[in-house]
């Protein structure tokens, strides 16, 4: 039946592959007796394989598992490689009289008494015919002899057999069955097995054949190509008439899985070149194909198979619920365990000290118990032991959580996902609530709920026993082997146990993390005795033994090591020892190392050494293990492989070569010790199942040159290369063979909405190891779809995982900026688990990347042109972006630390310890690493503000003093509390009214506020404490000295320690009054420097020597650097910077800035200088020459502290929750472009989007004018009182600016130098809102009392304003206007704070009221054509008015999340759109005619100004930047579509029935909406869709 393999593997298989892979299913085709013209191996173990592969197949496949090709052959009938002794010997029984047959049979079959039962062993063929298995051309003579010879021995030994059975059945002796298995081919057994055991007929097809007639003429050698014939040549008539009763009862019990053909041969062979022949090849394809569509579908559509199945890849099925995957990894976990603890023995006394400690420690606050040893001394199989035994031990209740970590080597896991997942388990154990989707996926929120979770398992009473396996086997992601996310102190009825290798860092970094070594126990090397029994106990349930001299060589060879993976290494070996087996051929290494190294040449020896090395090699080099199918694939792939499989004899067809699946089978048989199947989502991978043994393969198999191959090997089959094309192969004998390896093609999308996942997570490693760097960029780093695709599959992190890694071997800065994107888009794929669709995520790329595709075109470029293209040929309504408004990747500021909750009033750096003290106003004290931004420690206890940190003691300790009054020392190397002093300040102190100062020398400390002092050792002993007297301020205290002076000028000086006074003087130049401006103490010289507000500068010294100087400015931010060198002096916007190190003092830069500054400090080799303002602003000067060497921005917040950091400023704001660190050796080339500053009072921009302008605050008295093209200040215009609103009249260009004096001043933008004025009314009541009507004709103004019309001229080419032409007033009773539109027929819709809608038209004097909302209105505005206005609310409503005439058309209802309200829209330039920007901070497209909601897209911050341009929309968010997008709408959106398919909100529309005048309502379908379930301060849409599991075929 070649010929119908043929046919079938090269065309109905590839077809059945797509099929199954479209429905997420793996196909796998198991044709053992393909590929090889003979089996040579004579070890008698092939008929074996074939059954054993058939129940593989039935137990792991979801459709048909079996596939029976049956011509005209019977089959071979071979002998039995295994009789049971008492059979055998029954056998030998009914041979008395043949005694050369019995010495046959005894010759052949040999006793083995390590069998158990005892078992007759057939001996391999070489035993007896050397040369049987030699292909050696040079042996060729020999090896035909031995083939011959075995023919007729094997003849011979059948009929003895045969003959000795049918006397045995009829005498009684054995049964007709055990008589049949000498008779029987390996062809009817395995049809047995495949079609009739288990009734497996629903999982089956049959493809019978055959032959009409027998032609006279055929000869024995056309005979035997489709008959069965005897050694001699001659028609086995015994084979032809079981395989006709064999047919017939196929034909009676098969008939629904049958498929009969009727075919004559053609010399002996189907010949696909006849006609006839290639139409019965295509019949047999078609029925094939199509049979097995409808079995697998039909049983993917079973109910059954529908309720658990989910498809693995899937982007389209519902969210698999996080309890299902944590059910499913723990049962993993559990059924692990207990494999990995049977047989244990040798630990009791271990397991005992454990339970021990862990009962002793149970009411008690206690630390992890850490168990260490070697590798292979059995530390996993303790810790499962151990979790077997306290789950039978502790009370219902209890929680026992085990996760073996090296369960998956060699891919590591990263410690957020185990936390993840034991979180979760406990959460469900325990009745908790489980972390959201955005704390389970952000590392510092997961490890705060991961100790929260172990709190509340205490206060419930519940005793939880937690077990990590092999935590130094985690990945270094979040630098986990540091052992800062492993909690040091645990509460009552909590137990942590860990394990680690003693050689680990992660066990040195445990030594340091916990001092009492009484928590470490080592696993020892294990006794003779506990050796003996564990083998004992393994041959025992392998139904084995060995002979008294093999069980000493064995005891003896493990008693050298005592470890527990050699005598298993050695067990594998052992059991296939028979009692015969000599001690000579018994190799046993004496370690571990030795024992891998004996197997490999065994397996070498017997399979070859590129099929074994290829083999394993491939295994040890795939990231997630290999599914068989893609091993095969990959080694028919391997010409080195190739070449040996066929070194002797060529393959079957040489236009198709791949590995012989039996090959591959028997070295798998033989491996079965060494390999385990890792089941994910349904599809099961092979690799192998321990740590050291991967080691041991890298070492032997992958040097360097091999390494470098085999991976590209594997990176060429996951991108398809070879695929449908010949592929070169040298085979021994042949010249250059071009030959299709059949291996199938990797697209990334099998289906739609269906990804390719084993080609997701193998192909960036192989292509970036394998130096495919460019295909690497092609087809991963810049494909847009490939992002998203496994983003959306396997998730962002993976994503970034993968970057990461092509970054530390790659010098492309694209890699790095596009994993930064990614990052930054985590947070809003986190919060949708993932189900972001392509458009969003298209969208967010062009949002953060466009402005980087001109200066790196090759990857960013083309990656932007990717989503461009999608977009632009996007079926769906769609926002493009035109430029980059989100936060974008690259630029100086590298990382974010994020964990604190409330504003940072202090930080503190030690260099040394590369450690950042921070405290934040809510009384938390953070402790991060700089080397890692990894959080160390929250130091909890202050109740009120930090107002000052101070690391101290050489980096080990830090003092914390709060406005709750307390001052804190802590140890931050444990992070425990040493010292608390209450009272130490006044109870709600302000940060810059208090000092904390440490004199290490004498060991004392020292607190000052204005009009105290207090004085302590540091074991907290108070040794002084005084109040100044009334009209004296402390300006500083020098060691023990304290300096204070009165406002008359008197300069006191005091000893802290004594109380004692020593000097008292007057100061220059103060006859009349003198106030303190600032101070600030010089300790190394002695001095304390005073600003007064009157101009002068005084230095004081500890004796009460001074010197006074006129100072030029009052400064609110007063400095000296660390070698007291250089005074910094900070007032408004100008920093000033004086020489202090001579007299007299010199001031020598003016550092002018933008805003207010407030925060400095200067680097320590004193070169450069960094400055925080109230613009949000971070400015490197050059301290030589005062150049502005950089502005760094993207803080979001007045920068109140900054440092130095070796190459890093370290900034904070008290305005935000975070610091940021920035990079002072970043490239430029990829720095962010800069905007305005974040929360602006008021706005306005231009429609070109070129000018933006601002009034940072309500207080600031002038208009900033930030040109967008360059991204700076262009002007400042100077008003004469608060702004209270902005406006622009876009095409007259001119820039309305209403005070709240009630003046209106005009800024021509063409005319830079010019102001218009329109002076306030009577009242001089504030300017509430201007409006400017579409055509610039009139312009409306909203006063407190009043509204009026102005009209807008131009005279001489200059610009006017004429009027008041019109006014109406407000009542006092009428609220406040708060939004308006003007209309050039000069009607104005306007909006109040109490949501008030009316129209009041000038021209007629009247007005009318609209429906009201029912809160603040916000937006007003008209569309273009005047045809329509929308008007919005602070709350969830908005109205579209049709104005001509005014009727209520639509009202739109959209409830989201906390935040609602429109504060800001634009229709589109035909009208038929309208554009909203939301407080929920998203941007929404509405259809004017139909009021539908068209379109979401989540911008990250409120959009608060709109403009129409073009087919699109310019708008400004709260965070100051620039949006500028183009909407696109199909002419037909199909009915399926739903524009909330990435939100969790709901909306309604009710229209106007145009024709009857009523209301109709259409709304969103979706129940149970809660918006108090979202977290808001990141993501504003939630999606919830499953994840998929696929089945194996």
């Amino acid at each position: 039946m070649s010929s119908e393999r043929k046919a079938l593997l090269e065309r109905a298989f590839p077809e059945v592959l797509c099929f199954c892979r479209s429905l997420g299913l793996v196909f796998e085709v198991v044709d053992l007796r393909w590929g090889l013209r003979n089996v040579t191996s004579g070890d008698h173990e092939s008929s074996e394989i074939f059954l054993q592969e058939i129940d593989r197949c039935k137990k792991i496949s979801v459709g048909p598992a079996f596939t029976a090709l049956l011509g005209n052959r019977y089959g071979h009938r071979a002998l039995p490689r295994l009789i049971p002794e008492k059979q055998f010997e029954v056998l030998l029984s009914r041979l008395s009289k043949n005694p050369e047959g019995v010495k046959q049979l005894n010759q052949w079959f040999l006793k083995d008494n390590n069998a158990i039962p005892p078992m007759y062993v057939l001996q391999p063929i070489t035993a007896h015919f050397a040369h049987y298995s030699d292909l050696r051309p040079e042996s060729g003579p020999q090896h035909d002899n031995n083939v011959l010879s075995w023919r007729f021995t094997e003849t011979q030994l059948l009929q003895l057999l045969r003959s000795a059975a049918t006397d045995a059945e009829a005498a009684g002796d054995i049964t007709a069955e055990q008589k049949q298995h000498f008779f029987t081919s390996v062809t009817e057994r395995e049809l047995k097995q495949g079609l009739w055991k288990d009734d497996s007929d629903s999982s089956a097809l049959l493809f019978v054949r055959e032959v009409p007639k027998q032609r006279v003429r055929d000869g024995p050698k056309r005979l035997a190509k489709y008959l069965d014939v005897t050694a001699d040549g001659l028609l086995d008539a015994e084979a032809q008439e079981l395989l006709s009763d064999l047919k017939s009862r196929l034909y009676a019990s098969s008939q629904k899985i049958l498929n009969l053909h009727c075919v004559e041969l053609s010399k002996g062979s189907v010949d696909p070149k006849r006609k006839e022949h290639a139409q019965y090849l295509d019949s047999v394809c078609e029925q094939f194909v199509s049979q097995m569509k409808a079995r697998i579908t039909a049983s993917v559509d079973s109910p059954a198979e529908e309720r658990r199945r989910k498809i693995w890849g899937s982007t389209e099925e519902e969210k698999q619920e996080a309890s299902d995957w944590v059910v499913e990894e723990v049962t993993q976990h559990v059924a692990m365990s207990a494999e990995m603890c049977r047989g244990l023995h040798g630990r009791e006394g271990l397991l005992g000290k454990l339970c021990l400690a862990m009962w002793e420690s149970t009411n008690i606050r206690h630390v992890p118990l850490v168990v260490h040893g070697a590798a292979g001394m059995g530390k996993t199989a303790l810790l499962c032991k151990l979790a077997q035994e306290m789950q039978s031990i502790l009370e219902a209740r209890s929680v026992v959580v085990i996760r073996l970590l090296s369960a998956h080597h060699p891919h590591r896991p990263d410690v957020d996902h185990v936390l993840r997942s034991v979180c979760l388990q406990v959460c469900l154990a325990c009745g908790l609530s489980p972390p959201s989707p955005l704390t389970a996926s952000t590392h510092l929120e997961l490890l705060r709920f991961f100790r929260n979770v172990l709190e509340q398992v205490s206060q419930q009473g519940n005793t939880l026993l937690l077990i990590l396996d092999a935590v130094d086997q985690l990945s270094d992601q979040h630098h986990a082997h540091r052992l800062r996310w492993l909690p040091a102190d645990l509460p009552p009825n909590v137990h942590l146990v860990v394990s680690m290798d003693t050689n680990s860092e992660a066990f040195a970094n445990m030594r340091l993390k916990l001092e009492n070594s009484g928590s470490f126990f080592e696993v020892q090397r294990l006794s003779r005795d506990a050796g003996k029994q564990i083998v004992e106990s393994n041959l025992r349930a392998s139904q084995r033994t060995l002979t008294p001299e093999q069980s000493d060589a064995v005891l003896q060879s493990f008693e050298l090591t005592g470890c527990p993976l050699h005598l298993r290494l050695i067990l594998s070996a052992a059991k296939r020892w028979t009692s015969f087996t000599p001690l000579t051929e018994i190799h046993l290494g004496t370690n571990t190392q030795e024992m891998m190294s004996q197997l490999f040449m065994m397996l070498e020896e017997k399979h070859g050494k590129e099929l074994v090395g290829g083999a394993l090699r491939y295994l040890a080099l795939a990231r997630e293990g290999l599914l068989e199918a893609e091993l095969r694939d990959v080694m028919s792939l391997d010409d080195d492989v190739i070449s040996e499989v066929y070194r002797y004899s060529l393959p079957p067809t040489p236009s198709l070569i791949r590995l012989p699946p039996l090959l591959w089978a028997r070295l798998r048989r033989d491996l079965e010790d060494q390999l385990e199947e890792r089941w994910t989502g349904g599809v099961t991978a092979i690799t192998f199942n321990n740590r050291r043994l991967f080691e041991a393969v890298s070492s032997r198999y992958l040097t360097s040159e091999r390494w470098g191959r085999s991976l590209r090997i594997l990176a060429e089959y996951f991108l398809g290369r070879w695929s449908g094309k010949l592929k070169p192969a040298a085979l021994p004998g042949l010249s250059l063979l071009l030959s299709d390896r059949k291996v199938p093609p990797q697209p990334l999308w099998f289906a739609p909405g269906l990804a390719n996942v084993r080609k997701l997570q193998e192909l960036p490693y192989h292509l970036l190891h394998a130096g495919l760097w460019e295909e690497l960029r092609q087809e991963v780093i810049g494909s847009a779809e490939w992002l998203y695709c496994k983003s959306r599959v396997c998730g962002v992190s993976s994503v970034i995982h993968d970057l990461d890694q092509c970054s530390q071997y790659m010098d492309c800065i694209e890699t790095r900026l596009i994993r930064d994107t990614l990052v930054l888009i985590k947070p809003s794929l986190d919060f949708l688990d993932n189900h972001m669709d392509m458009a969003l995520f298209y969208t967010e790329l062009l949002a953060r990347l466009c402005s980087l595709a001109p200066a790196f075109p090759s990857v960013i470029g083309r990656l932007c042109s990717q989503c461009e293209e999608w977009l632009l040929t996007c079926l769906e309504p769609i926002l493009l972006p035109k430029c980059s408004f989100l936060l974008q990747p690259g630029g100086a500021l590298q990382h974010t630390l994020s964990r604190l909750q409330g504003g940072v009033l202090c930080v503190d750096v030690s260099v040394e310890a590369e450690l950042l003290v921070a405290g934040s106003d809510d009384g938390v004290v953070e402790v991060w690493s700089l080397r890692d931004q990894q959080l160390v420690h929250n130091l909890l206890g202050h109740t009120g503000a930090v107002l000052s940190v101070k690391v101290t003691d050489s980096s080990s300790r830090c003092l914390s003093l709060a406005a709750d009054g307390s001052l804190r020392r802590w140890s931050l190397m444990n992070g425990q509390e040493l010292l608390c002093i209450q009272e130490a300040v006044p109870v709600g102190s302000a940060p810059s009214s208090v000092h904390l100062h440490l004199c290490e020398q004498k060991q004392l400390l020292c607190v000052y506020t204005r009009t105290q002092v207090k004085v302590w050792k540091l074991d907290g002993a108070e040794l002084f404490s005084s109040s100044s007297d009334e009209g004296f301020v402390v300006l500083g205290v020098l060691e023990e000295s304290v300096v204070s002076l009165a406002d008359t000028g008197l300069l006191r000086i005091s000893q802290s320690v004594n109380g004692t006074q020593t000097v008292e003087t007057q100061l220059e130049n103060s006859q009349r009054c003198l106030t303190v401006a600032n101070s600030v103490t010089l300790p190394k010289r002695g001095k304390v420097l005073v600003v007064s507000k009157e101009g002068f500068l005084y230095q004081i010294s500890r004796t009460g020597k001074h010197t006074a100087v006129e100072f030029p400015l009052v400064p609110s931010l007063l400095s000296v650097t660390e070698d007291e060198k250089i005074l910094i002096a900070g007032s408004e916007r100008t920093l000033s910077l004086f020489n202090i190190d001579r007299d007299p003092v010199d001031k020598f830069l003016d550092l002018q800035h933008d805003d207010s500054v407030l925060s400095t400090c200067i680097s320590s080799d004193g070169r450069l200088l960094a400055s925080g303002a109230a613009d949000q602003l971070i400015r490197i000067w050059s301290v030589t020459t005062g150049a502005l060497l950089d502005t760094l921005c993207g803080s979001d917040a007045p920068v109140t502290s900054v440092v130095f950091y070796k190459g890093f400023v370290v900034s904070a704001s008290a305005a935000a929750a975070s610091v940021q660190m920035w990079s002072l050796k970043y490239d430029t080339q990829h720095k962010p472009a800069a905007h305005i500053p974040s929360g602006c009072a008021h706005v306005a921009i231009t429609k070109d989007a070129d000018r933006v302008f601002f009034v940072r605050h309500p207080s600031q008295r002038e208009v900033i004018s930030w040109n967008n093209h360059t991204g700076s200040l262009s002007e400042r215009l100077p008003v004469s009182a608060e702004v209270s609103c902005l406006e622009l009249a876009q095409h007259k260009r001119l820039l309305l600016c209403g005070l709240s004096s009630g003046t209106i001043l005009i800024y021509p933008l063409a005319l830079p130098q010019e102001t218009l004025c329109i002076p306030p009314p009577e009242s001089l009541s504030r300017v509430l809102c201007l409006a400017v009507s579409s055509q610039e004709k009139y312009m409306a103004v909203a006063y407190e009392d009043s509204v009026c019309l102005f009209e807008i001229s131009t005279r001489d080419s200059f610009p006017t304003v004429e009027g008041p032409l019109e006014r109406f007033p407000l009542s006092l009773l009428h609220a406040p206007l708060s939004s308006m539109a003007l209309l050039s027929d000069r009607r104005l819709l306007y909006g109040t704070s109490c949501g008030e809608v009316k129209l009041y038209d000038f021209s007629s004097g009247s007005g009318s009221s609209l429906e009201p909302h029912h809160s603040r209105v916000t937006c007003v505005t008209a569309s273009n054509w005047e045809t329509h206005a929308l008007v919005g609310s602070e709350d969830a409503m908005q109205r579209l008015w049709a104005l001509n005439p005014l009727a209520l058309d639509h009202t739109m209802e959209y409830k989201g999340l906390f935040f609602e309200g429109v504060l800001s829209a634009a229709f589109s330039d035909s009208d038929q759109f309208v554009f909203t920007g939301s407080q929920d901070r998203t941007v929404k497209v509405w259809d004017v005619a139909s009021g539908n909601l068209l379109y979401v897209q989540y911008v990250y911050s409120p959009v608060v100004r709109m403009v129409t341009f073009r087919n699109g929309f310019v708008a400004l968010s709260q965070q100051g930047f620039v949006i500028r997008e183009v909407f696109r709408c199909p002419d037909h959106i199909s009915p399926d579509y739903n524009p909330l398919r990435n939100v969790k909100a709901q909306y309604r529309v009710t229209s106007r029935d145009r024709n009857r005048d009523v209301q109709q309502t259409s709304e969103s379908d979706l129940q149970d909406y809660n918006p108090a379930q979202f977290n808001l301060n990141v993501m504003s849409m939630l999606r919830a869709k499953p994840s998929s599991t696929c089945l194996i075929l």
